[in-house]
């Protein structure tokens, strides 16, 4: 491992893995728990039309949580695109917390998925500077 806590390679293994898992976590509770995850947000007699959107809305999580489970083992690194994409998705989702939780117009629970999002963002732009590095 040398000097380094995680090499690029084992960084980016790392952050596709753990983002694969969160990002189905979310997916699934979209599209099997909507009233549940959104506790705070959607009201308990939420109309069939916005449960539907939330299921709809979990499908794409699922998807980007399958590409960085089969990137992760990409050798030498995986796609460049893989983790622009995260950074894009994460960053984009950090933003809109950051907004929620400054305005006061968030739940609560966004202050955790705040710095789950931020943390993201991060690793993702660390696993890329590794990366440019020819650290993967």
């Amino acid at each position: 491992m040398g000097d380094h806590l995680l090499e690029g390679g084992e960084m980016a293994k790392l952050t596709l893995t753990l983002s694969a898992l969160y990002l189905a976590g979310i997916g699934l509770a979209l599209m099997v728990f909507p009233l549940q995850f959104g506790r705070g947000a959607v009201p308990v007699d939420a109309a069939p039309e916005l449960l539907a959107l939330l299921r709809l809305l979990g499908g794409p999580f699922l998807g980007i949580a399958v590409l960085n489970w089969l990137s992760r083992d990409l050798r030498p690194a995986p796609p460049a695109a893989v983790i622009i994409a995260n950074i894009v998705g994460f960053g984009a989702v950090t933003a809109n917390d950051a907004w929620g939780v400054m305005s006061g117009e968030a739940r609560e629970a966004a202050r955790i998925f705040l710095v789950v999002h931020l943390l993201f963002t991060l690793a993702f732009v660390a696993t890329a500077c590794a990366g440019r590095r020819g650290g993967s």
